[in-house]
């Protein structure tokens, strides 16, 4: 058998990886301010993110709360329940030292992410994007990674080979897809074994 590629770069998700999954909390706590049960919420408001194609900057975040509205009865102004997801979206201390430690021993950090214009003001409030040497969002991209040509697209574009990309996501849907396509891959459920998985891989 030939030997495995190193891995010369890591791909991060960023909410529910690098920060706190602000969308997720916050759907949540929408849900019991309007008295709806929070996992049938997540699952209309996160379809609609996709659907109505804010998430690959086909639509506004003005579109994406008046779906969300007519679909669930949600009240709030745009600004506040957008807030409500924002203001959850919390950076780990851990999760960005362990980029600069990957940086430094010059593997190579990178950030994948399925967001919309979020992401660039969540930036703009508290600066992380320096922290990589790319960061491929999903609203500029025009594609999600629900689509595996996302895959191939960023690693056309990094000029490396699945094999040597290490994809890191909690949503085993997105970790699949990279997964058949050769990427190597890490399905976060904590940091702990996060941490654990790279000592494994020798990247701490």
């Amino acid at each position: 058998m030939a030997p495995s590629s190193p891995i010369t770069t890591v791909l991060f998700d960023y909410g529910g990886v690098l920060a706190e999954e602000g969308f997720a909390l916050g759907l949540a706590a929408i849900a019991r301010e309007n008295g709806l049960d929070p996992a049938l919420f997540f699952q209309t408001a996160a379809e609609a993110v996709y659907a109505c194609g804010y998430v690959t900057g086909k639509s506004t975040e003005q579109a994406y709360w008046r779906i969300v509205r007519s679909q669930t009865g949600i009240r709030g102004d745009d600004q506040a329940l957008t807030e409500a997801i924002l203001s959850r979206f919390t950076l780990r201390p851990r999760m960005l030292g362990a980029v600069r430690a990957l940086r430094e021993r010059g593997v190579n950090p990178v950030m994948v992410s399925d967001q919309t214009d979020w992401l660039d003001r969540l930036n703009g409030r508290q600066p992380f994007f320096q922290e990589f040497s790319r960061v491929f969002n999903s609203y500029h991209l025009g594609k999600s990674k629900r689509e595996p040509s996302l895959f191939t697209d960023v690693l056309a574009a990094l000029k490396i080979e699945p094999s040597q990309a290490l994809f890191v996501d909690d949503n085993q849907g997105h970790i699949g897809r990279a997964a058949a396509l050769g990427l190597k891959t890490h399905l976060f459920t904590s940091e702990p074994l996060f941490f654990t998985d790279l000592a494994r891989r020798g990247l701490a």
